[in-house]
């Protein structure tokens, strides 16, 4: 029967995923017979073979290494990177002659996978990772230090997020918001217990101690500070954002989600009269006419949009080359144009199928560094998504994110596979089954009443695992003076009384 069940799943694993291909591919065919009177390019072949392929290998390589994986995760990121490659190509032919971008960023998807069959390849489990929380630190802290320094720093429409070596360039802070997830997740995870409870109560709400909070605050503050320099008011949000997700799951207290919202809003108000390119950007979201020149990418846009109506105008009918820079921060009104609200809305539910299986791997997550990764991660890419589609459209004032899987750009493409390397990881870990422990492994002998016994098995995450294992982990049992041992039981979230007693009091001497 097991055998038979995972056969079905499979098959529609698989089938799934070649549905994604085959519309990837369909949309890149439809570009040419609508614009070619019904031609198709010479070396067609030789492109949908290399998508598929490089699909297609990589379904295998996940499903025989991570077998418990999710299976939507795969499939839902090749049908948004088909269709990015697509639109890319399309408005290539808007050029005379054609640009190359749409090769181009194929082979970026080719570097992409490679990242995210490494990540598939040599880590197995994902709380290896929890081992390094302050390297990750340095590592994220680096990334985004990168862009200031001379030489290799390069501003680009008003933003000094990129690095340049020769002529090739790489954003480093799309890294950096993964390694910083992993560093946060792995601090909270260390620090939950006494972040939940110890601490003073100030204005309703209840504050951690200085000395648990402190130091990864004082590396957050450090990370926006850097941001800040860089004008890039779209990273500061998402970390800022990120940062106060994480401690709400960590702790469970709504009151950091209400705070952190104040925070947003005081933070904006000061962005709006202290800088100026933030007060540009939210003139331009409340009244883009005023200064048509200055926001004529967002009024054709908006025209964009108008055009495509509810179904669109079709694959290559449209202009959506009258949007500057439609292949990358404005991709969205391309596909808007030319795909139709229905059409842009069914790739918005893509992304919430994405978030969501995230998510529900939180929920499913048996160990508090899976679970906490999960969340953080299921909410920056969610908020990513939110603010760029939402700037595109005028919901929200504009800044320069891209969209992941589908704008032009390596260094957002290789960064997104590289978190999707991390998130199959940890689902086939949450999905996987967990083994009970047989009879024969307990030991023989009786020890007293009340005394735990630690047997190994592969039953609980809660141990970090040892080098070279790959699932380590601890089954705590209660045994009897004089019978069998009853059933295993999984370790609780929650530390043992005599922890819980050396907690000072909130409000009390120590606090």
């Amino acid at each position: 029967m097991d055998q038979v069940v995972s056969s079905k799943r499979t098959l529609a694993s698989l089938s799934m995923l070649v549905f994604a291909l085959a519309l990837g591919a369909a949309a890149y065919l439809m570009v040419n017979l609508n614009q070619f009177d019904g031609e198709l390019p010479a070396n067609w072949p030789v492109a949908v073979g290399l998508w598929a392929g490089l699909g297609l290998v990589t379904w295998l390589v996940v499903r025989l290494r991570l077998p418990y994986a999710d299976p939507l995760l795969l499939p839902s990121v090749f049908l948004l990177n088909g269709l990015g490659i697509a639109m890319i190509y399309r408005l290539d032919q808007a050029t005379d002659p054609p640009m190359q971008s749409g090769r181009l960023q194929l082979m970026w998807t080719v570097a992409a996978v490679a990242v995210l069959l490494a990540v598939v390849l040599f880590l197995h489990d994902h709380r290896r990772l929890q081992r390094y929380t302050y390297l990750w630190f340095a590592l994220g802290l680096g990334l985004l230090l990168l862009p200031l320094l001379p030489g290799i720093g390069h501003e680009s429409h008003g933003a000094r997020v990129w690095i340049r070596l020769g002529s090739f360039s790489f954003q480093p802070g799309e890294i950096a918001k993964i390694v910083l997830s992993i560093a946060f997740a792995s601090y909270l995870t260390e620090k939950r217990d006494v972040l939940a409870l110890a601490g003073r109560r100030f204005l309703g709400i209840d504050f951690p101690r200085a000395r648990d909070l402190g130091p990864i605050a004082l590396l957050f503050g450090v990370s926006l500070i850097i941001l800040v320099f860089q004008t890039d008011l779209g990273m500061s949000l998402l970390f800022f954002s990120l940062f106060v997700a994480m401690i709400y799951v960590a702790t469970q207290r709504p009151s950091w989600a209400i705070l952190g919202v104040l925070m947003v809003v005081a933070l904006g108000v000061l962005g709006y009269t202290q800088m100026n390119h933030v007060r540009v950007r939210f003139e331009s979201w409340l009244n883009p006419f005023a200064d048509p020149d200055q926001n004529g990418q967002i009024i054709s846009a908006q025209y964009g949009f108008a055009s495509g109506g509810l179904f669109g105008t079709g694959w290559g009918l449209g202009r959506p080359y009258l949007t500057p820079i439609a292949k990358s921060d404005f991709i969205a009104a391309a596909l808007g144009e030319e795909l139709g609200l229905v059409g842009l809305f069914a790739i918005l539910l893509v992304y919430l199928i994405f978030v969501a299986r995230i998510l529900r791997a939180s929920l499913a997550a048996r160990e508090p560094f899976g679970k906490l990764l999960a969340a953080g991660l299921a909410f920056v890419f969610a908020l990513q998504v939110f603010i760029i589609v939402g700037g595109v459209t005028r919901l929200v004032p504009l800044t320069g994110l891209t969209t992941p899987f589908m704008s032009q750009g390596g260094s957002s493409l290789i960064s997104n596979y590289l978190l999707l390397g991390l998130l199959l990881t940890l689902t086939h870990q949450v999905r996987r089954p967990q083994p009970r422990v047989s009879p024969e492994e307990y030991p023989t002998a009786s020890p007293a009443v009340g005394v735990p016994v630690v047997v190994p098995s592969p039953a609980s995450p809660d141990v970090p695992p040892a080098a070279g294992a790959d699932d380590p982990t601890e089954v705590i049992e209660a045994v009897r003076p004089d019978g069998p041992p009853t059933e295993p039981f999984a370790p609780i979230d929650e530390p043992p009384p005599s922890v819980w007693a050396r907690l000072p009091r909130r409000g009390g001497d120590d606090a």
